[in-house]
């Protein structure tokens, strides 16, 4: 019989292989632990005790202590830290104390806050104080609803449920709002972008109910570890902060590896599939009995990876012992996975980012992702999920064929040397901050005067009240249309007037599963599209522009689309400039006019252009913010087309390495490029807020140009291909030296 393997050995093999680009050592920390404080009720130390509790780490006790003093906190550790203490015990010894006392808690998730409600109920079971705690969402049933808002203690929810289905029916939740402790927001870090603005006026709504009913409630938050932890809390509650990072957890040593697949087209730099490096490695791992997690980006990618490796171990392990874990699981499913983890009996998991929030799975022993998740943050929080808390753990990054994957793999510095991003929000974009006054007056009359963040909102008031939304009267305003605003209002967008995403793979049951706004659209839903919805792969049969519809039929290809826009952008304001001596970067606000003209068919795999076809749809147009880059002065033996083709390629590598910056999705922000810029003629890039009205990506850009010109030019200089590839500035031109001359011109600017 062949010994199996260990870990330490198997780690000792991969240093060897000669596609590993870069090997970093984590190195091991000792728990650092403080008693219990002596204020906690008797019944919650024992309840803790028998889950092996019997001190506290350090961020904990300062978490209860903090927030026992009546601050505010946002507490930032690594994942299975123990987090979840830093709330649940607060809350916990609020309402021992006081049976009166409520809490609400807030998850991204349904997932999530089901899997939180599981481990909550668990330690109150133990306790033996009569504590209800609910969970609060679509699945819920009218007769338990009921319950929840009489009678629940600690009600668990998401900020769509509590923006559409809570905050409009407020009164029927005065025990709730009138007794309301504490506001517990967890996963800090999932609120950025145009999802973290609305969620911001969603807050700033919950607390003006919250006076009305007399509760001034604490807000306990909990992030994976950003830039900004502070400054986002403060912003997404309007209130201070005490930032609380002191993590005392203990870790193994952890090794965190880039593997780069070996090139098998060395002209056009195509590399082998990271799919089939990804299932290669995890075989070696489960073979050995070494637990072990792959983390996918997409539903079909995790399948396929999943339907490999159970062939690959069926017979030393069994197909069982592998599993896949993303939405669209049930929830019964899911609970099934994690006790399977947990207790050793699934040597492997195959998942989507959906554990890469804080679902208890306990501590694997490998985990390894395919490609490059996107941002430092999400790397780091995917990561944490091998290492148990004394042994060895292994971290590999099996990188793709795109310029991101490529980029991070030959600057690992970049990824090992900086904080993680920033997480941006604008929650006084004005169309989200118009929806949501809606959405407020609705709820309770605004009194004039009366504040609603940072902004004057009296002049908003009057233009409701012109366009009849209000009713003036005395000192207030009073809601005065038929409609129910927030049934008109996404948290996940920016513009109204929305196309609504219709399923109809299943016949028997066509349903809506999302929707998208207007600008978004018309590159993402047009005929043909390939739509990515939680992962799953749909193809648009029919984009109905007139009535606002996309029908789509589940699919399951090997590309994606990416759409071509023939954009006319016009300069309303420049609000910053700074003039060099070859350029002058802009930052302001712009229209966009934009026409969708063709896509193409991209390969997943090789990024390789595999097809085409035509789009019909109408002019848009889109007001936002833009930072761009014009170039004074161009050195004249260019010539026009070849100046015309370096911008493009050099827009291809900006469009990769700007969400990798601004902490980001790449579909938030577009960059264009023009020979001739319609207010200077001069050659410009453009690089712009994909939504109405900006979320400030673009400032950040302007802020940051240089930083994102330096790994724009890495990149390029550092890839390997010959002259232009889809790693880095797209195909290889004819007759040019593209690549050294997009070097030299990025340096220009």
């Amino acid at each position: 019989m062949i010994r199996k393997q260990s870990l330490s050995d198997l780690i000792r093999e991969l240093r060897g292989d000669e596609n590993i680009v870069n090997w970093h050592e984590v190195e091991p920390q000792e728990a650092r632990t403080r008693p219990l404080p002596e204020s906690v009720d008797r019944r919650i130390q024992a309840a803790l005790a028998k889950r092996g509790i019997e001190r506290l780490y350090t961020h904990q006790h300062t978490a209860y202590e903090t927030v026992r003093r009546g601050e505010n906190i946002v507490a930032v550790t690594p994942t299975a830290s123990g987090k979840t203490l830093c709330y649940n015990l607060p809350v916990l010894q609020a309402i021992a104390e006081d049976d009166g006392s409520r809490a609400l808690y807030l998850f991204p998730t349904k997932a999530l806050a089901q899997d939180q409600k599981s481990e909550l109920n668990e330690i109150i079971a133990e306790m033996g104080i009569d504590i209800k705690s609910f969970t609060y969402d679509g699945d819920t049933s009218p007769a338990v609803r009921q319950l929840v808002r009489s009678v629940g203690h600690i009600v668990i929810t998401n900020p769509d449920m509590l923006h559409s289905a809570i905050l409009p029916h407020h009164t029927k939740w005065v025990s709730l709002f009138s007794n309301l402790k504490y506001i517990v927001i967890d996963e800090l870090h999932t609120y950025r972008g145009v999802f973290g603005s609305h969620v911001a006026n969603v807050v700033r709504r919950l607390r003006r109910i919250c006076r009305f009913y007399g509760s001034s409630p604490r807000f306990i938050c909990t992030s994976a570890t950003i830039a900004n932890p502070k400054e986002l809390a403060e912003q997404l509650t309007g209130s201070p902060m005490r930032l609380i990072d002191d993590n005392g957890a203990p870790r193994g040593r952890k090794h965190f590896v880039f593997y780069n697949p070996p090139v098998v087209n060395k002209p056009l730099n195509i590399r082998k599939s990271s799919t089939v490096e990804v299932n290669r490695l995890a075989r070696t791992f489960l073979a050995n009995k070494v637990q072990t997690i792959v983390f996918a980006r997409s539903r079909v990618r995790v399948e396929i990876i999943l339907s490999h490796l159970q062939e690959l171990v069926k017979n030393e392990l069994g197909a069982k012992s592998v599993r896949g874990y993303r939405g669209g699981y049930l929830p019964k499913q899911r609970r099934e996975i994690e006790r399977g983890l947990r207790n050793g009996e699934i040597m492997g998991v195959v998942s989507t980012n959906a554990l890469e929030l804080g679902v208890d799975i306990g501590q694997l022993q490998v985990c390894i992702m395919t490609g490059y998740p996107g941002s430092v943050a999400s790397t780091w929080q995917q990561a944490g999920r091998a290492g148990r808390r004394h042994g060895e753990a292994l971290v590999v990054m099996v990188a793709g064929n795109t310029p991101i994957d490529q980029y991070i793999v030959q600057n690992p510095e970049y990824f090992f040397d900086r904080s993680p991003e920033s997480a941006r929000i604008n929650p006084e974009n004005l169309i989200i901050l118009v929806d949501h006054l809606r959405c407020a007056a609705y709820e309770l009359p605004f009194k004039r005067g009366e504040e609603f963040g940072p902004l004057e909102i009296e002049d908003i008031l009057e233009f409701l009240v012109e366009e009849r939304v209000l009713h003036h009267a005395g000192d207030a305003f009073y809601w005065a249309s038929q409609s129910f605003p927030a049934s008109e209002v996404s948290l996940r967008s920016a513009a109204q007037e929305n196309v609504v995403i219709i399923d109809q793979s299943d016949v028997a049951n066509v349903r809506i599963i999302g929707e998208m706004d207007r600008f978004s659209a018309m590159t993402l839903l047009h005929d043909e599209a390939i739509y990515l919805h939680e992962g799953t792969q749909y193809q648009v049969e029919k984009l109905d522009w007139e009535h606002k519809k996309a029908y789509v039929r589940e699919v399951d290809v090997e590309y994606y689309t990416d759409a071509n826009l023939a954009v006319k952008l016009k300069v309303l304001e420049t609000d910053r400039t700074e003039s060099r001596r070859t350029t002058a970067i802009h930052y302001g606000d712009v229209v966009v006019n934009a026409m969708p003209t063709i896509f193409k068919k991209i390969r997943l795999t090789t990024m390789e252009n595999i097809g085409y076809g035509q789009i019909h749809l109408p002019e848009e147009e889109l007001h936002t913010s833009a930072t761009w880059i014009e170039l004074k002065e161009v050195d004249p033996s260019l010539g026009t087309k070849t100046l015309e083709q370096l911008l493009l390629g050099i827009s291809n590598v900006l469009r990769h390495i700007v969400p990798i910056h601004v902490m980001c999705d790449r579909s938030d922000i577009h960059v264009v490029s023009q020979i001739r810029a319609e207010h200077t003629q001069l050659p410009t890039i453009f690089i712009y807020d994909h939504y109405p009205g900006g979320i400030g990506l673009a400032e950040d850009v302007y802020k940051r140009f240089d930083e994102i010109k330096a790994a724009a030019r890495s990149l390029i200089r550092k890839c390997p291909c010959e002259d232009g590839c889809p790693s880095c500035i797209g195909t290889e031109i004819e007759g040019m030296s593209a690549k050294r001359q997009s070097v030299e011109l990025l340096g220009f600017l």
